[in-house]
Formats: C-alpha cells, sequence, structure tokens
C-alpha cells in the first residue's frame, strides 16, 4: 500500500492542487494545468506500476506516440473541410498549421539529440521544442479541462441569461448564433421562464442592424415576451460583452447580488467566463453546439486567444533559454 501511495504522490499533490483551486474559483486557467498535470502523473505511474506488464506498456507508449501524429492527418483532413467551405484564409487554415506544427516538433525532437549541426542552430531548435511542448500541453489541458467545465451540472436559477452575438446574415442570425439563441430559450424554459434575457452583441460595419437588435426579434418569433429582453447594442468583442452586459445588469440589481449565465458556442465558454471572473461577474458558462467540421478551426482560434492572455511561461522558457546561451558563450 505504501508503495502504491508513493508512486501515486505526484499524481496525488496535483489532484489536490486542482480539486483546492477549482472548490475557489473553477474559472482559472491554472485549474487546466492542474487538472493534466494530475491525469499525467497518473498515467506515468501506473506504467511503472505495470513495469512486469511489458505488452501493455509497449501498447500504452505507442499510442502516447502515434496518438499527436493521427491527430496531425485528422486536422489535415478538417483544414480541407474548412478550406472548401469558408475560402482560404487565416483561421480556415489554423487545423493544417497546427498539424504542420505538430510534425515539426516530432521531427525537431531527434534533431536534438543525433543532430551534429551548427550549435545556434541545435539552440534555435531546442527553444522551438521547449516551447512547443509548453504549447502542445497547454492545449490538451485546455481541451480537457473546458469539456469538463461545460460537462459538471449546475442546478441554479439565474437571475440574468447572457448571450453573446456571432455575426448576422442580413438582419437574421447566423446558424452559429441562432444556435446560441435556442440554448438561451431552452436555459430559460429549464428554469421556469424566471430570469431576464440578455441579448449583447453591437452593430458591424458590414451589417444592417446591431446583433443585438437581430437577437431580440429571433427570442420574440420563439414566444419569448418582449418584457423578458434586454439589449445590449454597444459591444465589439467578448470583453465588452460581458463589460456592457454588467452595466446593464449592475443598473437593474441597484446594489442586490445576482447570478448570470453566459450563453455562448461551447468552443467560446472558457474564455467567456473567465473575463467574466476578472470583471467580477458572478456566472457560470453554458455552451451550444457547434458543428463538427467547424469546431477544430474555432477551438484552436479560442486557444490562441487564451494563450496570448497567458504568455508568461512563453516568456520565462526564452529568458532561461537566452540564460542558457549566455553561460555557453562565457
Amino acid at each position: 500500500m505504501f508503495d502504491v501511495l508513493r508512486a501515486y504522490a505526484p499524481a496525488i499533490v496535483f489532484g489536490g492542487l486542482f480539486v483546492r483551486s477549482y472548490l475557489r474559483e473553477p474559472r482559472q486557467f491554472r485549474n487546466a494545468l492542474y487538472l493534466l498535470a494530475a491525469v499525467g502523473c497518473a498515467l506515468a505511474s501506473s506504467i511503472v506500476m505495470l513495469r512486469d506488464q511489458i505488452w501493455l506498456i509497449l501498447l500504452v507508449v505507442a499510442l502516447i506516440v502515434l496518438f499527436p501524429l493521427l491527430a496531425s492527418v485528422l486536422l489535415i483532413m478538417n483544414g480541407v473541410i474548412v478550406l472548401r467551405r469558408e475560402g482560404l484564409s487565416l483561421a480556415s487554415l489554423l487545423p493544417i498549421l497546427l498539424a504542420v506544427f505538430i510534425v515539426a516538433l516530432y521531427v525537431s525532437f531527434p534533431l536534438t539529440v543525433d543532430f551534429n549541426g551548427p550549435r545556434w542552430l541545435m539552440a534555435i531548435v531546442a527553444l522551438f521544442v521547449f516551447e512547443g511542448l509548453w504549447f502542445s500541453f497547454t492545449l490538451v489541458a485546455l481541451l480537457l479541462y473546458s469539456w469538463l467545465y461545460r460537462t459538471l451540472p449546475r442546478k441554479r436559477v439565474y437571475d440574468y441569461i447572457i448571450i453573446h452575438g456571432a455575426g448576422l446574415s442580413g438582419d437574421r442570425p447566423t446558424p452559429l448564433l441562432a444556435g446560441r439563441l435556442d440554448k438561451g430559450i431552452e436555459l430559460w424554459r429549464r428554469q421556469d421562464k424566471r430570469g431576464r434575457i440578455v441579448v449583447s452583441g453591437g452593430q458591424g460595419a458590414d451589417e444592417v442592424v446591431s446583433e443585438a437588435e437581430a437577437m431580440h426579434a429571433y427570442l420574440v418569433r420563439q414566444g419569448v415576451p418582449e418584457a423578458v429582453i434586454l439589449d445590449e447594442d454597444r459591444s465589439r468583442n467578448t470583453m465588452e460583452n460581458l463589460r456592457y452586459s454588467k452595466e446593464l445588469m449592475d443598473g437593474r440589481a441597484a446594489g442586490r447580488p445576482y447570478r448570470c449565465a453566459v450563453v455562448t458556442s461551447d468552443f467560446h465558454v472558457f474564455r467567456c467566463v473567465e473575463y467574466a471572473r476578472r470583471l467580477g461577474i458572478a456566472a457560470d458558462g453554458v455552451g451550444s453546439r457547434t458543428s463538427r467540421w467547424y469546431w477544430p478551426t474555432a477551438f484552436i482560434r479560442e486557444f490562441v486567444a487564451i494563450t496570448r492572455e497567458h504568455c508568461s511561461p512563453y516568456i520565462v522558457i526564452a529568458c532561461l533559454w537566452c540564460l542558457a546561451a549566455l553561460v555557453r558563450l562565457l
């Protein structure tokens, strides 16, 4: 028993950190890191504990090694579908670019060991590997945790249901936005039609009406009373969606505490609730389904946006790399 506890000690420690951090605040990026670290340590400990089962260890290692390569193939296939449907753009190229990155990371590993090239080139490859490993770790961590966050049940009655805009087709919601609106209606009806619905979205340069106006009209067509709907029609991005919605809700609450749900597409949920936490909004995230062919592109784009918000580890890795290079020169 003691040997088992010792073997799984790292997983227990990271698992404990995850539970503690989640209970304090589930809308933090570090929860994703703790969760994947716990899962990874548990898997490594299990391999060590099963060291006599060589065939099983080889199977697990093979799966770990081959899975990213399989993911690369699937990403390229998905990228072709996105390009056919959406046309050529940086956003539509994201699945293919991620696949290229994964393959480049695989190729870089043996180069850091066996390649007898110039020292400066080896150093650059090493930097790419270190940064790439952190990028890959956080990507998988966010993928796992965002799924867990959306899956855990929450039985609450919300005072406000904020629905985020997502572009229009003329004066009508796009299918993506209609999915968010339908999810908001479903949530409102599930809590016996209590609470107010905040439709949030301004008018873009290429839009004939504001997103809030189009969303408002859609809700009315679906049987939601006018009196239930509050319009927020100034916002241009996710942070403004939440900031201006908060101003609207604070004005109506007049100092009384309230709880709200933020309804958006499933790939967008975690960034929304993380922003809500920064703004001091007591909010849970609720996700509507996204088309399977579009989901990888959307998630990668969200991950890039979240990475920009949490870029300090990349800076630390680069600084340590520079320090190691300086030591070698001296």
